[in-house]
């Protein structure tokens, strides 16, 4: 099983051959969340979770989660603007690895947002909360964990 490797922006960015890419959206001490739909044929139905998806056409991993984001939230993110910080195992156990993102925002894009036709809503949250609710998805939340250790180590 792969492990998770940390990296330190574009210089070190390794595009793997992976299934998909999640993104964390800070806004602050905040995160940018959607509740997913409420249907027992999906994988963690009706918890918090963070945009990004399945890859498509061979697109890179910062394309993958910029169109993601853009197809759930409305809002168009310059490819750039995303920092690969971790490629993780599949969470299913098997398969090609995940990558693992985070964008910085600025509070204004929240009037920007026109929510997609997945999930139930959305949340702006603090960081916090995200990483101790019991409605969060669990392999999102230690990413997210994860990747505020390694801040907390450059400081």
């Amino acid at each position: 099983m792969a492990e998770n490797r940390i990296v330190s922006g574009e210089a070190d960015f390794y595009d793997p051959d992976f299934h998909g890419a999640k993104v964390a959206l800070f806004i602050d001490d905040h995160i940018l969340v959607y509740r997913r739909d409420n249907k027992p044929d999906i994988p963690f139905p009706y918890m918090l979770d963070l945009p990004g998806g399945g890859r498509e056409n061979g697109e890179s991993g910062a394309e993958c989660v910029a169109r993601e984001t853009f197809e759930e939230f409305g809002i168009s993110i310059a490819i750039d603007a995303f920092e690969h910080v971790q490629t993780y195992p599949n969470w299913r156990g098997s398969g090609n690895v995940a990558l693992f993102f985070v964008c910085r925002l600025s509070p204004e894009i929240l009037d920007d947002i026109v929510f997609g036709d997945e999930g139930q809503d959305w949340h702006v949250m603090p960081v916090a909360e995200f990483l101790t609710s019991d409605r969060a998805v669990p392999h999102l939340q230690k990413q997210v964990q994860t990747f505020l250790k390694t801040q907390v180590l450059r400081h």
